[in-house]
């Protein structure tokens, strides 16, 4: 270990500042130099506490990974409410229900208070001194583990907390940083670099006069759900824009939809290539794509077409001459178009009706660059937890640090990562609350709550230009024995490396210097105080920037004979799973807000069901409340019926999120946990779990339970014929279009 002083290169690394970002840093008039001088540590907010007077306070909301700037109203410094943050560009102004939730992460009654290790089968309370001796002792300067023995396993993170994890895995020498996603955008993100160039594509749905969405919930559990909720009221002004929504199970977006399909899971790209067969009919398309593709297109005729989707031939047609008639328009590919084993194949063919249409520049583009890569998130996925229980089993993985990821509850059954993770020497796990990952590990740190820390974050979705959000303490610590996350690692990379973090006596003093360091790259002349004083009351850092330019690449859109579905005896109903926009994995089913925010199309609160078609339920005699056995091939879970119009008759859909065991009184022993059904079909182009490829068999149980729902003494749309159902071959399709569009 060195002790000599680091060079001005090396500090600018140690502050995620490099390449063409680090060139003009250098260039900057910033104050510290090379570690030569000390930030003063924050010690204590100047207190304007006026009896009775709130005030509000910037920061960003870390619910989920759209980076919401948020302003929390402080009243006698305790924080009361959060509100959306004006000068975010991201939302807005605008806040979503699990963002006002947030407030009850802060304030939840089962909050680990205190350091807890493990002793024999329980975990016990010890001092911090403690902890971090163990903790210091297990990873810090003393340690004997080095290289890949030693992995950290996370949620997706970006912004400095992702700079730091990254500099404690290289002072090991190891390159073990496993991102998982239970929900992984994978699939999608890799259809989307194939045939446009990009992983994350700007959704200009503003511009739009026409969306066709493949069962993408943009509205619900979508990338950015408040900015595209904003663009969605713009895009329904006049001139009012269409929504056609196709997929097997009604979402949010669906719910909104002027026309809603109904599709055979897995069938998505069937349908969308036919729909490029019918638009090259058209004169001004006929050369957008080669003369191969074009011929081999022609085996998708809407006979052959409606015989493989479930959907009329007329609606196909109906759909091409709305394409071709309202232009600019937007395609989508979502979740459960991806979710097979073909799923790339269905997203890259949904993708090309945007190639064929001229979409790109219009209602799609690429997002600007980004003057800090090292501060951008990872998109997680489960191949890398897959990857992680191999290691484990092999004995390989010598210690694992977990952090904002709970693999034991979303693990599906086919990956034993809860039977396995015994086999792991040293477990630390850094939570707010005990989950049921963190009541295995041997070491406990509780950490502050979002709205007690400081932090940068940076979103995967960035619509225009470039946002770093600022995240700022809202109030003091409610529990003196938390820490921030990045204090933790500050202090382990000290024991490492002390000469390169001397000049930051805590991670404030390291966010402040990363942030003032990084003034020149945002063109200002302003002083590194104002600079820094104004980042903290805007809570967020803009930078313009022109969109990347997309790409064509057709060719990567593979134009088979068309694929029909294969039908299982033993498993005869397709399962999707529903992702609620404010439960999502599971991560906020200790929110009891959340629990008592009823389902948006079916009402239901705390719990789990099982979605089923009307028709369906009467031709095997199920009603509503009666418990059900879901089962698949690697598992089963039982739960209410719940008879729902809104999805594929040969489809049942139970919801994600619920079925906890250890995650305090709010989301233990609510409903069942279906991540535990999943079988083992993985996407042929990705190797990403294919959470939509499940098939199962319904049983009944003989017993009845009544459905807990919100919906009042009366039945479904309050006793009156609100929204009016029908089948979609019964419906004159023209005519429904054009009157909802005048």
């Amino acid at each position: 270990m060195s002790n000599s002083n680091i060079d001005r290169r090396d500090f600018l690394r140690v502050l995620g500042i490099s390449g063409a970002a680090a060139t003009l840093a250098g260039c900057g008039n910033t104050s510290i130099e090379s570690g030569a001088e000390l930030v003063e540590s924050y010690v204590q907010p100047e207190d304007f506490v006026v009896p009775g007077v709130g005030v509000f306070y910037a920061s960003t909301c870390t619910q989920c990974g759209s980076g919401c700037g948020i302003m929390g109203r402080v009243r006698e410094g305790r924080l009361l409410k959060l509100e959306g943050n004006p000068k975010s560009g991201i939302s807005g102004g605008k806040i979503c229900g699990l963002g006002q939730a947030g407030v009850q992460v802060h304030y939840n009654p089962d909050r680990l208070t205190t350091p807890m290790m493990r002793e024999g089968e329980t975990l016990k309370p010890v001092s911090w001194d403690k902890a971090m001796a163990v903790l210091t002792a297990r990873l810090g300067s003393s340690s004997a583990l080095s290289g890949d023995q030693i992995a950290v396993l996370t949620g997706e993170i970006s912004g400095h907390q992702k700079v730091l994890l990254g500099l404690l895995l290289e002072s090991f020498n190891s390159t073990n940083h496993v991102v998982y996603d239970a929900l992984s955008p994978t699939i999608g993100r890799a259809a989307c670099k194939a045939v446009l160039g990009v992983e994350q594509p700007v959704l200009q749905i503003d511009k739009a006069r026409l969306i066709l969405s493949f069962g993408n919930d943009f509205l619900g559990a979508g990338p950015s759900p408040v900015h595209m909720a904003a663009q969605y009221a713009r895009f329904r002004k006049a001139p009012r824009g269409t929504l056609i929504q196709i997929e097997p199970r009604m979402t949010l977006t669906g719910a909104n939809a002027d026309r809603w399909y109904a599709i055979i899971p897995g069938t998505e790209g069937v349908f969308a290539l036919g729909l490029a067969h019918s638009l090259l009919q058209h004169q001004e398309y006929a050369h957008a794509v080669s003369a191969d593709i074009a011929e081999a297109l022609k085996q998708y005729d809407k006979d052959t077409v409606s015989e493989i989707t479930g959907v009329h031939a007329d609606a196909l047609s109906h759909i091409a001459g709305m394409l071709w008639e309202r232009s600019p328009n937007l395609v989508l590919s979502g979740p459960a178009a991806e979710g097979h084993a073909h799923g790339f194949d269905n997203a890259a063919a949904i993708l090309l009706l945007n190639l064929i249409l001229d979409n790109r520049g219009k209602t799609l583009q690429g997002q600007a660059s980004h003057p800090f890569p090292q501060l951008t998130p990872i998109t997680g996925s489960t191949g890398a937890l897959t990857r992680l229980n191999q290691a484990v089993t092999a004995g390989k993985c010598q210690a694992l640090v977990v952090i904002g990821s709970n693999p034991v509850f979303t693990a599906p059954t086919f990956v034993p990562f809860a039977n396995n993770l015994s086999k792991v020497p040293f477990k630390v796990a850094f939570v707010t609350q005990l989950d049921e990952t963190a009541r295995q590990c041997d070491l406990v740190l509780p950490l502050l709550s979002p709205m007690e820390d400081f932090g940068t974050h940076v979103a995967g979705y960035q619509p225009a230009g470039v946002d770093l959000m600022i995240q700022q303490p809202l109030m003091e610590r409610l529990y003196p024995e938390t820490r921030g996350l990045g204090d933790i690692l500050l202090d382990l990379l000290k024991q490492r490396k002390p000469d390169a973090y001397k000049a930051f006596p805590d991670y404030y003093a390291y966010i402040k210097t990363a942030v003032t360091k990084a003034k020149p790259v945002f063109r200002t002349t302003s002083s590194d105080d104002n600079f820094w004083e104004d980042a903290l009351r805007n809570g967020v850092l803009h930078l313009d920037g022109p969109p990347a330019a997309l790409e064509t690449h057709a060719a990567a859109v593979k134009v088979d004979k068309p694929r029909s579905v294969v039908t299982d005896v033993h498993y005869p109903f397709y399962f999707v799973p529903s992702v609620k926009a404010d439960l999502r994995d599971g991560r906020h089913a200790n929110l009891p807000w959340l629990q008592e925010s009823p389902d948006p199309l079916t009402t239901i609160v705390w719990d789990s069901w099982v979605e089923i078609h009307p028709t369906t339920a009467a031709e095997m005699q199920i009603r509503e409340g009666d418990i059900l056995e879901v089962q698949s091939a690697t598992g089963s879970v039982m739960a209410k019926a719940y008879l729902f119009p809104g999805i594929q008759p040969d489809t049942v859909s139970m919801p994600l999120g619920q079925g906890h065991t250890a995650y305090g009184r709010y989301a233990d022993g609510m409903g069942v946990n279906t991540f535990k059904i999943f079988d083992p079909v993985f996407d042929e182009h990705t190797g990403e779990l294919a959470l939509y490829a499940t098939r199962v068999i319904i049983k009944k149980t003989g017993e009845h339970a009544n459905v807990v729902k919100d919906e009042g003494p009366t039945a479904l749309q309050q006793g009156r014929k609100l929204v009016v159902t029908m089948a979609a071959d019964q419906a004159q399709l023209a005519k429904e279009i054009s009157r909802v569009t005048q």
